[in-house]
């Protein structure tokens, strides 16, 4: 996947954690979850930028396993808010839980092939 189009989806899911926050209820459950919610949920957007501009390899490997943990915490976030009924069948919801689940996967993709590239530069 090109660079630009990553950084583009995971903008989008950005925007579809904040049209999510902004449905949540204002109960203590939706307070909470929302409030890590928006911050684990627009977070891989803004640290994959950093990641683009990380100062070594090593840097960047760093920078993507940030992102990866901010889009699983953001995925179980999804599934509790989706399990808990706090949005019942919100298709932003079932949408978000589904991309968050790709993008893990991306990353997890990422980040071998990153260190694997980064094992190379090391034997050379």
């Amino acid at each position: 996947m090109a660079r630009n189009n990553l950084e583009e989806r995971l903008i989008d899911f950005a925007v579809l954690i904040i049209q999510i926050v902004n449905k949540m209820p204002n109960t203590v459950a939706g307070k909470q979850l929302s409030s890590q919610l928006i911050r684990s949920g627009t977070s891989p957007a803004l640290n994959y930028g950093e990641a683009q501009g990380a100062e070594s390899r090593k840097d960047f490997v760093h920078k993507l396993k940030v992102v990866l943990k901010e889009l699983r915490e953001s995925h179980i976030n999804l599934r509790i808010i989706h399990k808990g009924n706090i949005l019942v069948n919100d298709e932003h919801v079932i949408y978000g839980i589904q991309e968050s689940d790709e993008l893990v996967a991306i990353f997890i993709k990422s980040i071998e092939t990153a260190k694997r590239n980064l094992a190379k530069e090391g034997k050379t």
